[in-house]
């Protein structure tokens, strides 16, 4: 039985997309989607070229609100947003939760992009093995 995994952020374009990707890249048995609070509609096109490089790109991949995902049952919740003036949305639905913060690449060069790509995968996949255990 697979386990389901749900990653938040605000603008669902950058993290939450790169860690939904590396999580179902990586990750055997575990399925990863992504939702934003205020979902900016689009996926960042650094992180989407970013993950075409790393071979790990799925055309499902996109940017959506939490409405979208509300009705699914999940093992578990990452947050993903870091900043203090950003809101790191809650998951309504009873599941266990965990916040592994990376600060936002947004407008920022691709080396910001790769190296969030780095701390996802060196920090939450390890993080996510354990809280799912």
């Amino acid at each position: 039985m697979g386990k389901k995994v749900l990653v938040l952020c605000t603008g669902n374009s950058c993290r939450s997309i790169i860690a939904e990707a590396l999580i179902n890249a990586n990750l055997d048995g575990v399925e990863a989607k992504s939702s934003g609070v205020r979902a900016s509609g689009k996926v960042n096109p650094n992180a989407k070229k970013l993950l075409e490089e790393k071979g790990i790109w799925r055309d499902e991949y996109h940017s959506k609100t939490l409405e979208t995902v509300i009705t699914e049952e999940f093992d578990l919740v990452v947050t993903v947003c870091d900043h203090a003036n950003e809101t790191c949305p809650m998951f309504p639905r009873p599941a266990p939760k965990i916040h592994v913060g990376f600060e936002d690449p947004d407008g920022k060069g691709f080396e910001a992009f790769e190296a969030t790509y780095r701390e996802i995968e060196e920090i939450l996949l390890p993080k996510l093995v354990e809280a799912l255990k």
